[in-house]
């Protein structure tokens, strides 16, 4: 029998269990596979800032499910389509990024929700709905239940809104991105404003109070902090990173020597 691909991180969230994010920024389907088999739960995907298309996000998903991981894709801001597409490619979930009111946080679940919690437009012959081999009411089921939505958090203009979007029904989790609230309070990547670390403790607690799950970025040395406050999904890592560490040591020992 046909089954959709299972979210590993909404089972792991259900099971009391944190959740490793791994942001790409490169395409390759390959990064996406090592990073897969390194045993990472979640990759993150970008559509919101970058080249990625369609074809190659198809591609980097595959990759991922091969070995077990699940797939979250930042969307673009724009049609209804750019929240769908990733769906539709069978991204075991997105994130919509600059949420800053409840009304738009309603408007979202019921784009990317099925009936009864939305009103997502219908196709089911992508591969999220396995072609059309899954009777119409299991896909539906599935894409409700084991597909995972967060909106991020990220401009000081959603502080005053967050209760009232903890509060909408219909998506899992929210997430604090620190580096465009901080450059929204006007101090680019200043993560000490006292605007930020306030609202860095306090959002765990929002969160749990609604029923959402927190989420937010960091360094590996923070993951016990990060834990310690209630953030249940962290992205620590990212394929860039270790690639300039390596090139930077390599140009670094040349030019001692």
């Amino acid at each position: 029998m046909i089954k959709p691909y299972p979210s590993r991180v909404l089972r792991l969230l259900r099971e009391g269990q944190d959740v490793l994010v791994h942001k790409m920024n490169l395409t390759d389907p390959k990064g996406a596979e090592i990073a897969a088999l390194c045993g990472v739960d979640c990759l993150w995907l970008d559509m919101e800032h970058g080249g990625l298309d369609l074809v190659v996000l198809e591609n980097l998903v595959r990759a991922a499910k091969l070995h077990g991981a699940d797939t979250m894709v930042r969307v673009r801001r724009g049609s209804y389509s750019d929240l769908l597409n990733p769906l539709e490619a069978d991204a075991t979930g997105i994130m919509v990024p600059h949420v800053k009111t409840a009304a738009e946080a309603r408007e979202i679940v019921r784009t990317v929700r099925f009936q009864p919690v939305g009103r997502r437009p219908l196709d089911g012959g992508t591969i999220d709905g396995m072609y059309t081999m899954i009777p119409v009411g299991e896909y539906l089921r599935h894409a409700n239940e084991d597909r995972f939505v967060v909106l991020q958090i990220e401009d000081p203009e959603a502080i005053e809104e967050l209760e009232a979007i903890a509060a909408i029904e219909g998506y899992n989790a929210l997430l604090l991105g620190p580096g465009d609230m901080s450059h929204g309070l006007g101090e680019p990547g200043n993560m000490d404003h006292p605007v930020l670390k306030d609202l860095r403790v306090r959002f765990p607690d929002i969160c749990r109070k609604h029923g959402k799950v927190a989420g937010t970025t960091g360094g590996t040395a923070q993951i016990a902090e990060l834990r310690g406050l209630g953030y249940r999904i962290v992205a620590v890592s990212s394929d860039i990173g270790p690639i300039i560490q390596s090139c930077r040591e390599a140009v670094r020992v040349m030019g001692a020597g």
